[in-house]
C-alpha cells in the first residue's frame, strides 16, 4: 500500500522524522532492522544522530533497533575487486590485518548512519568479522549473541533472530538490493548454492589468528524483482516518505517466507 505523502519542511529534524516514521507505520515495541542512506533524506539537522534518535524515540526501549554493520574489507584479499590488490600482497595482508573487534573495527561501505549507531552507548555489535549487526533496545543481546561465522546470514545470524521476534524491515532511501533479510531466505531455500572461499583475522582466545572458512556465494542479483513481486502480490509493503527519502516498511517474516518460495521457483 502507498501512504499519502506529507509536505516535508526543511530542515528535517528529530521531531519531523519521528512524525514521518510514525506515519509510515513504525510502532513502539517493534524489532526493526534498518538499511539506510543518509544522503537520500536531504538536509537533516543533526545528520545520522537525528535519524537514530528519532527511530529510538518511536520504538521506545521496549523495541529493538538493528543495523547491519558489515566489514567486507576485513576479508581475504583474493576476493577484493573494488579495488583489487596485487597477488603478491595477499599473504602480507592476511598476516598483518588487525583482528576484528566489535568496539573498534569500522563498518565498510555501510553508510554513516550504521557507522554512527555502532558507537552509541548501549549498542551491542555481533562478533561476526565479516557480516556483523548492531542492536539497541529490549532484545539487543538476543539479536546479536552467537552470530555464527558461517553461513553469514543463516540460522545462527541476527536476521534469523529478527525473524523469531516477528520483526520488521525498513528500507530508508535504499531498495531491496540492500535488503539482507532476503539472504536469510536464500539460505533457507532449496536451491543450488555456490561456494566462496573466505577468511578474516579474528581474536581466538585473545590471540590474533587468520581464520579461513567457506560460505554460500550469496547472490542479490534478483532481489529488486523479488521485492517488487512481494509488494505487488501481498500488499504488505508500506511506502512513504521519510524527509525526502523514499522508504518502505514490511514484516520480515512474511517477506522471508514469500522469498523462500519465490527463490525456489525462480532459481530452483
Amino acid at each position: 500500500m502507498t501512504l499519502p505523502a506529507d509536505t516535508t519542511e526543511f530542515p528535517a529534524t528529530v521531531s519531523t522524522l519521528i512524525a514521518d516514521f510514525i506515519r509510515l507505520g513504525v510502532k513502539p515495541g517493534m524489532t526493526l532492522v534498518v538499511h539506510s542512506s543518509l544522503k537520500s533524506l536531504g538536509f537533516v539537522n543533526g545528520g545520522p544522530v537525528a535519524v537514530i534518535l528519532a527511530l529510538e524515540d518511536v520504538l521506545t526501549p521496549e523495541g529493538t533497533l538493528v543495523f547491519p554493520t558489515h566489514t567486507a574489507d576485513n576479508s581475504d584479499p583474493m576476493n577484493w575487486k573494488n579495488p583489487p590488490v596485487p597477488e603478491s600482497w595477499w599473504q602480507t595482508i592476511r598476516d598483518t590485518m588487525p583482528a576484528y573487534q566489535p568496539d573498534l573495527t569500522p563498518t565498510f561501505h555501510m553508510g554513516i548512519i550504521p557507522e554512527t549507531f555502532r558507537k552509541q552507548e548501549g549498542v551491542i555489535r555481533s562478533s561476526n568479522p565479516d557480516a556483523s549487526f548492531a542492536a539497541w533496545g529490549k532484545h539487543k543481546r538476543l539479536v546479536t549473541d552467537n552470530h555464527a561465522l558461517f553461513p553469514l546470514f543463516g540460522e545462527e545470524s541476527p536476521l534469523a533472530r529478527v525473524y523469531d521476534l516477528d520483526g520488521w524491515v525498513l528500507l530508508l532511501g535504499v531498495g531491496h538490493g540492500n535488503n539482507t533479510s532476503l539472504h536469510l531466505a536464500e539460505s533457507r531455500a532449496k536451491i543450488p548454492h555456490g561456494t566462496v572461499h573466505l577468511g578474516s583475522p579474528m581474536l581466538v582466545d585473545g590471540v590474533r589468528q587468520w581464520v579461513p572458512f567457506d560460505d554460500i556465494d550469496w547472490d542479490d542479483s534478483d532481489f529488486v524483482q523479488l521485492g517488487a513481486d512481494f509488494a505487488r502480490e501481498t500488499g504488505l509493503q508500506r511506502e512513504g516518505k521519510i524527509a525526502q527519502a523514499d522508504a518502505v516498511l514490511m514484516p520480515q517474516r512474511a517477506l522471508v517466507d514469500y522469498a523462500v518460495k519465490w527463490l525456489e521457483i525462480k532459481r530452483g
